[in-house]
Protein backbone atom coordinates (compact mmCIF):
# COMPACT_ATOMS: atom_id res chain seq x y z
CA UNK A 1 0.00 0.00 0.00
CA UNK A 2 1.37 3.12 -0.96
CA UNK A 3 2.35 5.73 1.86
CA UNK A 4 2.92 9.92 1.86
CA UNK A 5 6.55 10.22 1.89
CA UNK A 6 7.67 14.06 2.67
CA UNK A 7 11.25 14.73 1.67
CA UNK A 8 13.52 18.26 2.55
CA UNK A 9 15.35 18.58 0.02
CA UNK A 10 18.27 21.58 0.06
CA UNK A 11 21.25 22.56 -2.25
CA UNK A 12 24.15 24.93 -1.58
CA UNK A 13 25.98 24.76 -4.63
CA UNK A 14 24.73 24.98 -7.92
CA UNK A 15 21.06 24.73 -6.88
CA UNK A 16 19.11 26.01 -9.73
CA UNK A 17 21.09 22.81 -11.52
CA UNK A 18 20.83 20.24 -8.72
CA UNK A 19 17.23 20.81 -7.00
CA UNK A 20 15.33 20.09 -10.19
CA UNK A 21 17.38 17.21 -10.99
CA UNK A 22 16.97 15.75 -7.47
CA UNK A 23 12.86 15.65 -7.85
CA UNK A 24 13.43 14.59 -11.59
CA UNK A 25 15.26 11.21 -9.82
CA UNK A 26 12.37 11.04 -6.75
CA UNK A 27 9.79 10.93 -9.36
CA UNK A 28 11.26 7.51 -10.32
CA UNK A 29 10.43 6.24 -6.66
CA UNK A 30 6.68 7.21 -6.90
CA UNK A 31 4.01 9.84 -7.55
CA UNK A 32 4.98 13.08 -6.88
CA UNK A 33 1.90 14.71 -5.50
CA UNK A 34 3.30 18.14 -4.69
CA UNK A 35 6.35 20.39 -5.05
CA UNK A 36 7.02 23.49 -2.78
CA UNK A 37 7.97 26.59 -3.84
CA UNK A 38 12.21 27.39 -3.58
CA UNK A 39 13.46 28.90 -0.57
CA UNK A 40 16.39 31.10 -0.11
CA UNK A 41 17.80 30.46 3.61
CA UNK A 42 21.59 31.32 5.49
CA UNK A 43 23.67 28.29 5.90
CA UNK A 44 24.10 26.90 9.14
CA UNK A 45 28.06 26.54 9.20
CA UNK A 46 30.80 27.70 11.47
CA UNK A 47 32.45 28.63 8.20
CA UNK A 48 31.25 31.36 5.72
CA UNK A 49 29.57 28.77 2.50
CA UNK A 50 26.96 30.21 -0.30
CA UNK A 51 23.06 30.73 0.97
CA UNK A 52 21.07 27.34 0.67
CA UNK A 53 17.75 26.62 -1.70
CA UNK A 54 15.30 24.76 -0.02
CA UNK A 55 12.37 22.73 -1.01
CA UNK A 56 9.99 19.70 -0.33
CA UNK A 57 8.34 17.25 -2.12
CA UNK A 58 5.89 15.03 -0.98
CA UNK A 59 4.72 11.56 -3.06
CA UNK A 60 3.29 8.12 -2.67
CA UNK A 61 5.69 5.18 -2.63
CA UNK A 62 6.02 1.81 -1.53
CA UNK A 63 9.41 1.46 -0.90
CA UNK A 64 9.52 1.17 3.56
CA UNK A 65 11.49 4.46 4.99
CA UNK A 66 14.84 2.54 5.67
CA UNK A 67 14.79 1.29 1.76
CA UNK A 68 13.56 5.41 0.37
CA UNK A 69 16.99 6.50 2.65
CA UNK A 70 19.25 4.00 0.78
CA UNK A 71 17.86 5.16 -2.43
CA UNK A 72 18.12 9.01 -0.93
CA UNK A 73 21.47 8.79 -0.63
CA UNK A 74 22.21 6.55 -3.83
CA UNK A 75 20.38 9.45 -5.59
CA UNK A 76 22.89 12.05 -3.69
CA UNK A 77 25.65 10.35 -4.63
CA UNK A 78 24.27 10.30 -8.69
CA UNK A 79 24.34 13.92 -7.85
CA UNK A 80 27.69 14.65 -7.08
CA UNK A 81 26.68 15.11 -3.13
CA UNK A 82 30.24 14.09 -1.35
CA UNK A 83 29.49 12.93 2.72
CA UNK A 84 32.59 14.34 5.03
CA UNK A 85 32.31 14.47 9.08
CA UNK A 86 31.29 18.10 8.93
CA UNK A 87 27.56 17.55 8.89
CA UNK A 88 27.13 21.24 7.93
CA UNK A 89 29.30 21.27 4.87
CA UNK A 90 28.32 22.56 1.97
CA UNK A 91 26.68 20.22 -0.67
CA UNK A 92 25.17 19.79 -4.62
CA UNK A 93 21.80 18.27 -2.64
CA UNK A 94 20.85 16.91 0.58
CA UNK A 95 17.27 14.94 0.59
CA UNK A 96 15.79 13.66 4.31
CA UNK A 97 12.63 12.16 4.55
CA UNK A 98 10.43 14.54 7.07
CA UNK A 99 7.67 12.62 7.42
CA UNK A 100 6.48 9.33 6.47
CA UNK A 101 2.63 8.85 6.43
CA UNK A 102 1.63 8.68 10.15
CA UNK A 103 4.39 6.86 11.20
CA UNK A 104 6.76 7.43 14.46
CA UNK A 105 10.49 6.30 13.86
CA UNK A 106 12.95 5.93 16.04
CA UNK A 107 16.07 4.25 14.21
CA UNK A 108 19.46 4.37 14.28
CA UNK A 109 19.42 5.78 11.08
CA UNK A 110 16.88 7.41 10.67
CA UNK A 111 14.14 9.51 12.64
CA UNK A 112 10.72 10.13 11.33
CA UNK A 113 8.97 12.89 12.09
CA UNK A 114 12.23 15.24 11.73
CA UNK A 115 12.73 16.54 14.92
CA UNK A 116 13.74 19.77 13.12
CA UNK A 117 10.55 20.08 11.66
CA UNK A 118 9.84 22.42 14.97
CA UNK A 119 13.06 24.22 14.57
CA UNK A 120 14.09 25.10 10.96
CA UNK A 121 11.60 27.77 8.79
CA UNK A 122 12.63 26.69 5.79
CA UNK A 123 11.80 22.90 6.71
CA UNK A 124 7.89 23.74 8.32
CA UNK A 125 7.17 26.60 5.15
CA UNK A 126 8.05 23.64 2.63
CA UNK A 127 6.19 21.19 3.74
CA UNK A 128 3.12 23.18 4.86
CA UNK A 129 3.51 24.34 1.33
CA UNK A 130 3.38 20.86 0.10
CA UNK A 131 0.40 19.73 2.18
CA UNK A 132 -1.54 22.06 4.49
CA UNK A 133 -3.52 19.76 6.09
CA UNK A 134 -1.59 16.97 7.16
CA UNK A 135 -1.09 16.50 10.51
CA UNK A 136 1.57 15.89 12.65
CA UNK A 137 1.81 12.38 14.05
CA UNK A 138 3.16 13.38 17.53
CA UNK A 139 1.59 16.52 18.50
CA UNK A 140 -1.72 16.29 16.45
CA UNK A 141 -0.56 19.98 14.60
CA UNK A 142 -1.49 20.93 11.10
CA UNK A 143 1.85 21.55 9.10
CA UNK A 144 0.03 24.84 8.54
CA UNK A 145 0.02 25.72 11.82
CA UNK A 146 3.57 25.27 12.59
CA UNK A 147 4.62 26.92 9.86
CA UNK A 148 2.56 29.77 10.43
CA UNK A 149 4.45 30.05 14.06
CA UNK A 150 8.23 29.40 12.36
CA UNK A 151 8.22 31.30 9.01
CA UNK A 152 9.92 34.69 9.35
CA UNK A 153 10.23 36.55 5.67
CA UNK A 154 14.23 37.69 7.32
CA UNK A 155 15.03 34.34 7.28
CA UNK A 156 13.24 32.97 4.32
CA UNK A 157 13.17 34.20 0.70
CA UNK A 158 10.90 33.07 -2.03
CA UNK A 159 12.75 32.57 -4.83
CA UNK A 160 10.36 31.97 -7.08
CA UNK A 161 12.46 32.82 -10.25
CA UNK A 162 13.56 28.43 -10.04
CA UNK A 163 11.18 26.24 -11.31
CA UNK A 164 11.62 22.91 -9.62
CA UNK A 165 9.37 21.00 -11.55
CA UNK A 166 11.39 21.24 -14.54
CA UNK A 167 11.62 17.60 -16.62
CA UNK A 168 9.17 16.01 -14.83
CA UNK A 169 6.53 13.92 -16.26
CA UNK A 170 3.63 14.59 -14.45
CA UNK A 171 2.45 17.87 -14.13
CA UNK A 172 2.82 18.75 -10.49
CA UNK A 173 3.88 22.14 -9.43
CA UNK A 174 3.94 24.33 -6.47
CA UNK A 175 0.96 23.83 -3.75
CA UNK A 176 -1.51 26.31 -4.38
CA UNK A 177 0.05 27.46 -7.76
Amino acid sequence: MPEKAFIALGSNIQPEHYLPRAIVQLEGLGRILAVSNAYQSRAIAAEPQPDYINAAIVFETTLSPLELRERLRQIEAELDRVRTADKYAARTIDMDIALYGSLILGHPLLQIPDEQIYQRPHLAVTLAECDPDFVHPQTGERLSAIAERLHDPALLTLRDDLDLTAGLNSPTGAAGS
